[in-house]
């Protein structure tokens, strides 16, 4: 039987636009090409180690625990629940969007006596609707989302929160893969005890590793359990032998996602936190402008609205597929479609990392204005451009 040779690997040109992954920063795909080293070559080590300091300065935290487990944003949420999760333990997750489902189908399947608080989609919880389930329910665990990527919505208060958990003496597990480097997030004074995201958003790098960071509460919840962690992998017990000061093997780690990974971060660092956060509010408000400028409206409430990631309603009469295949095949932009309670009716516009630029910012409101004038919409051509570049011209 002969074997048909594909051909050499040529995908088209795309502008991410959408909710992840957003476009890789030119000198991390720069840094994929490096020669490999083994794992447990004394040279890669130390770039092990410069990762987590890199890391640590990111999550605002000391945490020696501080690391970028090898698999998606999601190993990174099981990281979590599997390691702070007995069977029979009691864990709180408040969930107001996709993600948050998620961390509860895991915290089912780790055995959690699980309480779930439902929010609706596109807010964030009060303090006083945490305060309150938690002190009835006194669990081990708070799961919570920071930055919901299905509804744009970016949780507040989360110090009071992490204050909250120290009192009644609960560990936070907290979801920060579309918040990481793009919107403040400070692990210890806020009090945050276990912390994962992703590399393919805010840190523009490619998808493939969860950093992650643990508070001293955390290990010593995970030092204290009485049973195996469910998962081999995942295991920190086991992984923290890897990256801590032994360097015992656990697994081969993704070489070129490591080495990714470190000059994503010291992009992040280069640029400095405060002014990697003004800029994604720019951007935001210039396409926050454009986007009403085309009568898309907001499906977030406006105090807990992500500027990274920007969820709106598609007009009643516009065809949600059909728009966004025209956006990917005659202008090369990938924005997102609705997941769970919205699907069909919110596009999601990503704007992080690297991605946010406001020649990102004119592009899509550009191609989105000819679309929907496509589709029949009644729309005053440029509007949205004369919108988001005055934003740009006086931020």
């Amino acid at each position: 039987m002969s074997t048909v040779l594909a051909g050499e690997l040529r995908p088209s040109a795309r502008l991410l636009l959408g909710p992840g992954p957003s476009d890789v920063h030119p000198r991390v795909l720069k840094a994929m090409t490096t020669p490999l080293l083994g794992h447990l070559d004394p040279e890669f080590c130390a770039i092990m180690a410069e990762v987590q300091t890199m890391l640590r300065a990111v999550f605002a935290t000391q945490n020696p625990l501080t690391f970028a487990v090898s698999g998606t944003g999601m190993a990174g949420m099981e990281c979590l629940v599997v390691n702070l999760i007995e069977p029979g333990d009691k864990m709180v997750v408040a969930t107001h969007g996709y993600f948050g489902g998620r961390m509860v189908e895991i915290a089912r399947r780790a055995g959690a006596d699980l309480t779930v608080l439902e929010g609706t989609w596109g807010s964030c919880f009060t303090l006083e609707q945490l305060r309150e389930v938690v002190q009835k329910v006194r669990p081990k665990v708070l799961g919570l989302v920071h930055a919901e990527t299905s509804t744009g919505a970016l949780q507040q208060h989360m110090a009071e929160i992490g204050q909250m958990c120290r009192e009644l003496d609960v560990l936070l597990a907290v979801d920060a893969v579309t918040s990481l480097a793009v919107v403040p997030l400070e692990v210890d004074s806020w009090g945050l005890d276990a912390v994962f995201s992703g590399t393919q958003k805010g840190l523009g790098c490619p998808p493939g590793l969860a950093p992650v960071t643990f508070s001293a509460r955390a290990v010593a919840a995970i030092q204290a359990r009485k049973t195996k962690v469910q998962s081999w992998y995942l295991d920190m017990s086991e992984v923290m032998k890897y990256w801590g000061q032994e360097r015992f093997y656990h697994h081969t780690a993704p070489i070129s996602l490591v080495y990714a990974l470190r000059e994503g971060l010291r992009v992040v660092l280069e640029e400095g936190l405060p002014a990697r956060f003004a800029r994604h509010q720019v951007n935001h408000r210039a396409l926050k402008a454009g986007l009403a400028a085309l009568g898309l409206e907001y499906v977030t409430q406006e105090h807990c609205r992500l500027p990274q990631l920007n969820a709106v309603r598609i007009p009643q009469g516009i065809d949600d597929l059909k728009v966004r295949q025209r956006l990917a095949t005659e202008f090369g932009i990938e924005i997102g479609g609705g997941l769970g309670d919205f699907k069909g009716k919110v596009w999601r516009i990503g704007l992080m990392g690297y991605g946010s630029q406001a020649r990102n910012v004119l592009a899509v409101l550009s191609a989105l204005e000819k679309c929907l004038l496509g589709e029949g919409a009644k729309l005053t051509p440029g509007a949205s451009l004369a919108a988001a570049g005055e934003v740009l011209a006086t931020s």
